[in-house]
């Protein structure tokens, strides 16, 4: 692991069994909290699109917002929140996609992201990919061209980093947890 990783990983708070037994939960909430833990995972997202003319950052609700937003400040890019259906107030485009157990909905506002524009899509995690699949859909579905997509964890024993390159995304990702 790079020293980057580790100074990454002992910022993210593990909390056992939850949110059921035998699931490691990995926090990032202790990462936001450490001003430079957060500032050093915020740089290493933005780095390797610096100059690349990214129009918009889109963040999965919740954490993907606050990440997202940091990222999109500094690469001078819009922000598009993606959220769980009927939360937007103007027109939207939905998708389902499949969670671990079950499917549900998310949503974004129909004119967010213009046909062509650059997007990097981000959040906190990837695990089994089924909500940032859902997501590049979405953004695909009204036009944007998914650059990338960023997120502080991987975990790379769910498969969801694969799923995404097997759409021909960049997956960029700063620290891996083996296991759940």
């Amino acid at each position: 692991m790079s020293k980057l990783a580790e100074e990454l990983a002992s910022s993210i708070r593990s909390i056992p069994d939850y949110p059921k037994p035998g699931i490691i939960f990995r926090d990032i909430t202790t990462l936001l909290g450490n001003p430079r833990a957060f500032r050093r995972a915020v740089d290493e997202l933005v780095q390797p699109y610096a100059g690349l003319k990214i129009e918009k950052i889109a963040g999965m609700e919740a954490r993907g917002f606050i990440l997202g937003g940091a990222v999109a400040h500094q690469l001078s890019a819009g922000f598009v929140p993606i959220r769980k259906k009927g939360k937007l107030p103007h027109e939207t485009v939905s998708i389902a996609y499949s969670l671990e157990y079950g499917v549900d909905e998310m949503e974004m506002h129909v004119d967010a992201v213009q046909p062509g524009e650059k997007v990097i899509l981000v959040d906190d995690l990837i695990a089994t990919g089924g909500t940032a699949v859902g997501a590049v859909q979405l953004l695909r579905q009204i036009g944007a061209d998914v650059v990338s997509a960023c997120f502080v964890i991987d975990l790379p024993d769910l498969g969801g980093r694969k799923k995404l390159e097997e759409m021909g995304v960049d997956v960029r990702t700063l620290v891996e947890f083996s296991g759940h």
